[in-house]
């Protein structure tokens, strides 16, 4: 009876979710692109301040939030907090990149980060060679997804799902979601996601500490004297996760999301620069939230001990499922469920535009057909990110850290590119395949972290070095467009450079 209750409520909000995302896109065939790949891609360039701060917040708060964040708090305890440490740095640095990024794309008609590197070096294939190394170090990303999802589904139907069966559910729901509607869709569905995530999070920070507690007083008192290895640096465990890695992976995860293609995706999705900026300002706040998994983990500990390896994912659910009533685990469900299929239609989505528009549209026959040849991409793509599900699982923090580190070492090639004219193709190109090479090196001979920081910082340190040598050993590149073709500028730079010239500057690139 509570697993039939409970999956009603899921498969009720589900539906509700797939209708609100055909609701989203009803009718939209006027604005940039025609309904076409921008549309469908970018949103038309048109999302304002609210649609925005929702999806660029759910974007950050994943199922690795609600459920790898408690996992993390229930293994290791303080390191996890590097979570709120590097998304709140982050969105420092994207108060002044997000702008820039989409500036430079609206004024050449881009839709995403191999768009800006074909167009800022010249070289179509390049942006081919960034969407399939994108894609390698993506794809855990949407794995990550629905391995969480995978386990919300199994744990709220008390086990009469099966895993394998519920992973094929997060794929296909989300599949079928994204191919349709966009990313416009996975912005009116991210209001939805946050009503319920608050909402879910807020009475289960006060019902779990005192229902098993009595009050927050007897918690805190009782993980401080039983478990307080769990409270300090380097956590719990032989861990390797210390200070320096602390410091290490916040730095580079922070510089890290503001180039990750979905993130990329929210701000080329803003009809204005400001709106990106309001953004910057405001998306911390959401990061209050994320104390209350990694609480909810720790106060685990002691209502559910003995949880090893990829089972410390279930810590959070753990502590409701036989507590609460059937109804109230199937909303808490759908809050975990969406917090996987939003961020995981975005990364599909941008897999699929990326390949639509910098591999696909290579071929003659695809060129005039990227927005199809894109959906077609979505499907393959996570296609494969299931079965890497079934045959490589790993737990949801480790292929976080995974893809981030990969994903640092474009760096270089986007950011310093963007903004130094001197950088040239083989000086990136030489830095991106030292940095990626040693990131595979210690990443698959388990040496991560290494010397007690993260392995990503040590590879684009590599990374940086070799392609700034390159660079100025080589030859200067000869390409006759003036810097404001090439280099991104942020609009207030931009303006006031038109100030000083005398002229009436264009505003929000009309």
């Amino acid at each position: 009876m509570n697993a039939a209750v409970a999956t009603s409520v899921f498969g009720v909000f589900m539906v509700a979710t797939v209708a609100l995302g055909l609701l989203a896109v009803r009718g939209r065939r006027g604005g940039e692109g025609g309904g076409g790949l921008a549309e469908w891609s970018v949103g038309g360039r048109s999302l304002g301040t609210v649609f925005i701060w929702v999806l660029m917040a759910g974007e950050g708060y994943t199922s690795f939030s609600y459920l790898g964040a408690a996992g993390w708090g229930y293994d290791y305890g303080a390191p996890v907090l590097y979570v709120v440490a590097y998304m709140s740095c982050g969105y420092a640095v994207g108060y002044v990149v997000g702008p820039m990024l989409w500036a430079y794309a609206r004024k050449h008609g881009l839709v995403g980060i191999t768009d800006m590197v074909a167009h800022r070096f010249g070289r179509p294939w390049l942006g081919a060679l960034v969407a399939v190394l994108a894609t390698a170090f993506l794809l855990p990303y949407i794995q990550l997804q629905i391995t969480g999802m995978g386990v919300v589904v199994s744990t709220i139907s008390y086990g009469a799902i099966s895993l394998n069966w519920a992973y094929f559910i997060a794929f296909a729901v989300t599949t079928g979601f994204v191919v349709v509607s966009g990313l416009r869709g996975s912005a009116w569905v991210s209001v939805l996601k946050d009503v319920l995530v608050i909402a879910t999070l807020g009475f289960l920070a006060i019902y779990v500490p005192v229902h098993y507690f009595d009050g927050y007083g007897p918690f805190l008192d009782r993980l401080v004297t039983e478990k307080g290895e769990w409270l300090t640096f380097p956590g719990h465990g032989d861990s390797g996760l210390g200070q320096a890695w602390f410091i290490t992976t916040s730095f580079l995860n922070s510089l890290t999301v503001v180039i990750f293609p979905t993130t990329v995706a929210g701000y080329l999705g803003a009809k204005n620069a400001d709106v990106l900026r309001r953004n910057a300002m405001w998306l911390p706040a959401y990061n209050v939230l994320l104390f209350v998994p990694m609480l909810l983990g720790m106060a685990a500990l002691f209502v559910v001990p003995g949880l090893v390896g990829a089972e410390s994912n279930l810590a959070l659910f753990k502590l409701v499922v036989d507590s609460l009533p059937a109804w109230s685990v199937g909303v808490i469900g759908v809050a975990a469920a969406l917090s996987s299929i939003v961020p995981m239609a975005v990364f599909m989505l941008v897999i699929g535009t990326m390949w639509g528009r910098s591999v696909l549209s290579l071929v003659p026959r695809w060129e005039r057909r990227q927005k199809g040849a894109a959906q077609l991409v979505v499907v393959v793509a996570g296609a494969l990110a299931l079965l890497l599900t079934y045959t490589a699982p790993n737990t949801l923090v480790r292929l976080s850290l995974i893809s981030y580190e990969g994903m640092a070492q474009l760096l270089p090639m986007v950011l310093l590119g963007l903004m130094w004219r001197r950088l040239t193709l083989l000086g990136a190109m030489s830095g991106l395949v030292v940095g990626v090479g040693v990131v595979c090196g210690f990443v698959f001979t388990e040496n991560d972290p290494v010397w007690g920081v993260n392995a990503g910082i040590v590879a684009l340190g590599a990374n940086l070095a070799v392609a700034l040598a390159v660079t100025y050993a080589g030859p200067r590149e000869r390409d006759e467009r003036p810097d404001d073709e090439v280099l991104a500028r942020d609009e207030l730079d931009a303006y006031a450079g038109a100030a000083e010239a005398g002229r009436s500057p264009a505003v929000n690139g009309r």
